[in-house]
């Protein structure tokens, strides 16, 4: 065979070898939970929720209601982090939280006494002066927006007349919600304070359970072994020592994994004849800064 028929011959074959490859594969996008997908909001895109954190008691749903309350309160349970919307027959609307440490320091009833979209927030003076690292960027106040800390709504419980500091509002730091938080008040998933900001008005009576309210109606509880708050159960204590088990086998191996990546970074620097403590590490992800809201936040 000639040198231009074997050139022929493989320009030939081009076609059907690329066949044989297959066509290039598009990344799949991640699955979106419906009630969670992606809102544009005026000027602002609220990204859809990650489905890994809307597992089971997590996500807003309809659920019958054993409380006495009247349609149209709204409960706040901070001992299972899940907020009450009281409908009519018996059922409400419940929705997944975080709670802050200023959340813990409210009690009994209010009521709604101001509604805000994408709300401004400011640090406190002892907050700035505590940790300027954090919080001395925003002294002057941050606008509303996709890193303010309040979300993109807030509701302001007012009591007697006057601003009670406690504040239910939005977050754009999806895992911290079902969880204990550093700082803050009542946090929801941004989707969810739109949700419940556009099925109440103003003067709406809110009411925080106490711990015995909580237990009466909810029956006891239980931090597993990620932080979330489940039923206290046989079976949920059996399942969250073995989640622990499985957690420290998961970080012994990850230690591992880490050590042996550092000794070959050593290793590969002596070679080079660079000193230990010259040894170039490698970049870091840069760290993202989550501001908790205050007792004395505006908006």
């Amino acid at each position: 065979m000639t040198h231009s028929l074997a050139r022929i011959f493989a320009i030939l074959a081009l076609p059907l070898l690329a066949a044989c490859a297959g066509a290039p594969t598009t990344p799949k996008e991640p699955p979106v939970v419906p009630g969670y997908e992606g809102i544009q909001d005026g000027e602002f895109f609220i990204e859809p929720v990650p489905e890994q954190y809307l597992y089971e008691g997590n996500r807003r749903e309809d659920v019958p209601y054993a409380g006495d309350e009247a349609p149209g309160t709204i409960v706040v349970d901070t001992h299972t982090r899940k907020l009450y919307l009281v409908g009519e027959a018996g059922m409400a609307t419940r929705y997944p939280i975080a709670v802050g440490r200023e959340g813990l320091s409210f009690r009994g009833t209010g009521g709604i006494g101001r509604k805000a979209e994408w709300p401004s927030w400011q640090p406190t003076a002892n907050m700035v002066r505590t940790r300027p690292d954090l919080y001395a960027a925003y002294a002057g106040g941050l606008p509303g927006g996709l890193i303010n800390p309040l979300g993109a709504r807030a509701l302001y419980l007012y009591r007697g007349g006057r601003d009670s500091m406690f504040r239910i509002h939005g977050t754009s730091d999806a895992a911290s919600i079902g969880h204990a938080t550093s700082a803050g008040c009542i946090r929801l998933f941004n989707q969810d304070i739109i949700d419940l900001y556009n099925r109440v008005p103003t003067g709406t009576r809110v009411k925080v359970r106490t711990e015995a309210e909580s237990l009466a109606i909810e029956g006891p509880q239980m931090t597993d072994a990620y932080g979330r708050i489940v039923p206290e159960t046989p079976e949920n204590i059996a399942k969250k020592d073995s989640d622990l088990a499985a957690i420290a086998k998961q970080e012994a191996k990850d230690k591992a994994a880490s050590e042996k990546a550092e000794k070959k970074r050593l290793a590969a620097c002596e070679r080079r004849g660079i000193s230990a403590d010259e040894c170039p590490r490698p970049d870091a992800p840069g760290a993202m800064v989550t501001v908790g809201t205050s007792e004395t936040t505006s908006g």
